[in-house]
């Protein structure tokens, strides 16, 4: 079984709908040379509202209708502007192809320089796309979806974050520390490699459970499968923190209880076929270096 390839391709690759990194007016030139690109490939560009209005572009569309009209999505930015343009698109499922303009580039593989050759391979459905896992979570009775992870985090400085977490209402551990991370295998190399959680590769389906500064020498890692669904009980005094993807935050009060399971549908990526995850370890974490 060969899980790092896939033969799936979009059913249609006539229509892109873009989205900018926030606040990037200084890229619009940049935007400019990519759509003539694609539009010498045959592909229309779409452009979402908020990234037109930075841009001072005046043909922009809201975010729900250029989800309708595209038959894939673009992101111009890093890792973060991907990652929001899927969570925000989860419910149309569209693929998203990332174009690199930050400095990481786990997600966003694509250079601004390479885009007229993979456009060439694209068109010709020389490309992949890679189903990456989400998790969808319920705090204060709203579903969302994170594709990195949920963090639960002391709400100050001083404080200690204290939950009883429990698989199918079985309690498997006490947490007492700084916080508790929750992750997906994409997110494995984000919050949760900084505290000594495990790499897992991005296609498996797993939850990485990791503490935050436990409290306690026996506390580790844990990962479980995608089966089980997660109550974490926040049993201390005050309140802790729920964060989504560094990004939403919500207020878990005590007693209060967040479920963590896998979500419906999955993230869509689009690739180049020669893309290996190992070599983007390799690359971006120095693995193998002398």
């Amino acid at each position: 079984m060969n899980i790092m390839h896939s033969n799936e391709i979009l059913e249609k690759n006539n229509i892109a709908g873009f989205i900018l990194k926030p606040d990037a007016s200084d890229i619009k030139d940049i935007y400019l040379d990519i759509k003539k690109m694609f539009e010498d490939h045959g592909i229309k560009v779409l452009l979402e509202k908020t990234s037109a209005d930075t841009l001072d572009i005046v043909d922009g569309i809201e975010f729900n209708d250029l989800c309708l009209q595209s038959d894939f999505l673009v992101t111009l930015g890093g890792d973060g502007t991907l990652i929001s343009a899927t969570r925000r698109s989860f419910q149309y499922q569209k693929a998203v192809m990332g174009i690199n303009l930050g400095t990481l580039g786990f997600l966003t593989d694509i250079m601004p320089d390479e885009i007229n050759a993979f456009l060439e391979r694209f068109k010709k459905d020389d490309y992949r796309i890679d189903r990456r896992m989400m998790i969808k979570a319920t705090v204060q009775g709203k579903e969302v979806v994170a594709f990195n992870d949920v963090v639960i985090s002391k709400n100050v400085v001083s404080g200690m974050v204290n939950l009883d977490a429990k698989i199918e209402n079985k309690l498997f551990n006490k947490y007492h520390g700084d916080g508790l991370i929750v992750s997906t295998p994409t997110g494995s190399t984000a919050y949760n490699l900084s505290c000594n959680g495990p790499v897992v590769f991005p296609l498996t389906e797993a939850f990485i459970v990791t503490p935050i500064s436990a409290h306690s020498l026996t506390q580790r890692p844990l990962v479980l499968p995608v089966d089980f669904k997660i109550t974490l009980e926040n049993t201390d005094k005050q309140k802790a923190m729920v964060i989504i993807d560094g990004h939403d935050v919500y207020d878990l009060e005590p007693n209060e209880v967040i479920t963590i399971e896998v979500a419906s549908a999955k993230a869509q990526l689009i690739h180049r076929c020669e893309r290996n995850y190992f070599d983007v370890l390799n690359k971006k974490l120095y693995w193998g270096a002398n």
